[in-house]
């Protein structure tokens, strides 16, 4: 039996920040102004602005590309160094690592990643919704989509923190559950319209949060707030990210969350 590991995981800090961290899926919305932005301010400077309020991002254009070295220094200087960065895995090789060349094809997504250092916080791998667990992809055998899962697993480097995200419910499954504890690997709750709230499952000593409606109630982010407060409380890492929108009220769902998840735990706002 494989040895379970913590990917990446950092020792919880005295402050809040070392555990919590909380904004949107992407900062470079110029609609954004004034809601989010300053009025003025320019292209350049949405990251600082954003990292003014917000201790943490999920990078979409990750998702398009794989990031350079330079353009992950342009990303650390813009920020604070308690700020941590979010990265969606480029499409792509991702698909590709799952259907057969995931040594490769890990390699490929991870190479660049050491340039974040400390400050990359978890890397989020998506797997499509097309991609059943029991689909065509894999002739409908789930012996063999559950072992292309694992091999992508064993082939992460286990100094980068791996969040799995599965699109299509078929995943979420024991099976599943198993292979991403024994790896260290963290189970993403993606919270999406027409769905039942997703089951927060403990697979590492992270948790990731997708929270994708389109609005938030008070009801609902005290909900969550009271969710997440358990694992806050063992000392485990939660990231949560709210879905961008093109008039900024994403912004306003996450500043309202961090402050309840602050209010909970009785230490210093993650916002500012």
């Amino acid at each position: 039996m494989r040895r379970r590991r913590a990917r990446g995981a950092r020792p919880a800090g005295p402050g809040l920040t070392d555990r919590v961290h909380v904004g949107t899926s992407g900062f470079s919305y110029p609609d954004w102004i004034p809601r989010v932005y300053p009025s003025g301010t320019p292209a350049s400077r949405f990251l600082a602005a954003y990292g003014n309020r917000f201790n943490a991002v999920e990078l979409n254009v990750t998702f398009r590309r794989r990031p350079t070295a330079g353009a992950i220094a342009g990303w650390l200087r813009a920020t604070p160094d308690h700020f941590r960065f979010a990265i969606k895995a480029q499409r792509g090789s991702a698909v590709r690592a799952l259907l057969g060349s995931a040594e490769d094809s890990v390699q490929w997504l991870t190479e660049p990643l050491p340039y974040f250092g400390s400050r990359l916080g978890a890397v989020l791998f998506e797997l499509p919704a097309e991609m059943r667990r029991d689909g065509p992809w894999c002739d409908g055998d789930v012996d063999r989509a559950d072992r292309a899962l694992v091999a992508v697993l064993r082939a992460w480097p286990e100094t980068v923190p791996l969040v799995m995200e599965f699109l299509d419910p078929s995943w979420l499954v024991d099976e599943t559950f198993r292979a991403l504890a024994d790896a260290g690997a963290t189970l993403c709750a993606t919270d999406l319209p027409g769905r039942d709230e997703p089951t927060l499952r403990r697979t590492s000593t992270r948790h990731y949060l997708r929270l994708r409606r389109d609005d938030y109630d008070d009801d609902a982010l005290d909900a969550w707030a009271a969710r997440v407060r358990p694992f806050l409380e063992s000392g485990d890492e939660v990231f949560a990210f709210f879905k961008h929108d093109p008039v900024g009220h994403a912004a306003e769902l996450a500043s309202a969350f961090a402050d309840r998840l602050s209010a909970r735990i009785g230490q210093e706002p993650v916002v500012r």
